[in-house]
């Protein structure tokens, strides 16, 4: 079933760029992280947005790891982790579920004693299992276990979000 369609989903990215905007009016730049594949498809949206509606420095980055077992391997972040320092960083990723994902992409981050790491997300569903806060949200959704959340983001083609 279809949750969100394209028209929608660049509605949801207009928004939560607003909202960055609104809690961080003050700040000369931001570090955008997202977190794999799609996370960081979320994340070049947000930076599209962000750059056309204020005059911050948006500093994209990429952070990989396994989601399956995120202390099987390293954590790898794209920009050099000392450059985190005292800098608003925001984490972004498509859908935070039981919030291991976006907790683990933090863990990193937090070594390097940020000003402020704050999170965003398209779809944020309601069984965090782990401490993480999900500051921006596209969409949230009540969904069992058993059903899983498909995002579609790409660059050209149909972009889509699917609960199945």
């Amino acid at each position: 079933m279809e949750i969100l369609n394209e028209k929608q989903i660049n509605q949801k990215i207009k928004r939560l760029a607003i909202e960055i905007i609104e809690n961080n009016y003050d700040e000369k730049s931001i570090y955008l992280a997202g977190v794999n594949n799609t996370g960081a498809l979320v994340a070049k949206m947000l930076e599209e947005e962000l750059k056309r509606i204020s005059n911050i420095n948006i500093i994209s980055s990429h952070i990989r790891l396994n989601p399956a077992n995120p202390l099987g391997s390293d954590i790898v972040f794209q920009t050099p982790i000392q450059e985190l320092k005292n800098q608003t960083i925001i984490v972004v990723d498509d859908v935070a579920s039981t919030g291991r994902t976006l907790f683990y992409a933090c863990k990193p981050i937090l070594e390097t004693l940020p000003k402020k790491l704050e999170t965003v997300v398209l779809v944020n569903r309601t069984h965090k299992s782990f401490p993480i806060e999900v500051n921006y949200v596209g969409i949230s959704l009540a969904t069992t276990l058993m059903e899983n959340i498909n995002v579609h983001i790409k660059k050209e083609g149909k972009m889509a979000v699917y609960l199945e």
